[in-house]
């Protein structure tokens, strides 16, 4: 089964809490990625260089249409571990019972 257009939402949601927990902890994207430049998280970013990296790595896949809702969790698993971790954040991924998820999710 396909994610639906509520999950997606979410998933883009999520991409935003995250970018901000980051930001806000004061990673920004050199300083978690080793790259060379200081630059803040943005959704966009976490897209692509955190959650599209493990679902390649993991599932093979490159778009995240093609992602299912348990896929969806598999890959948020992954990267929440790891920012736990690495960084002492964690984000709880997005549900429609979140009075955030309700004011922030447009369908």
């Amino acid at each position: 089964m396909n994610r639906t257009n509520k999950q997606n939402s979410a998933l883009h949601l999520y991409f935003q809490l995250l970018a901000d927990e980051l930001n806000g902890a004061g990673y920004s994207v050199m300083k978690t990625l080793r790259h060379d430049i200081d630059i803040d998280w943005s959704p966009a970013l976490i897209k692509e260089l955190i959650w599209r990296k493990v679902q390649e790595a993991q599932l093979g896949k490159k778009s995240t249409t093609d992602l299912t809702s348990k896929e969806i969790d598999e890959i948020y698993e992954t990267i929440n571990r790891y920012v736990s971790e690495k960084f002492g954040i964690t984000v709880l991924f997005p549900n429609e019972d979140d009075k955030y998820y309700k004011t922030n999710i447009k369908i």
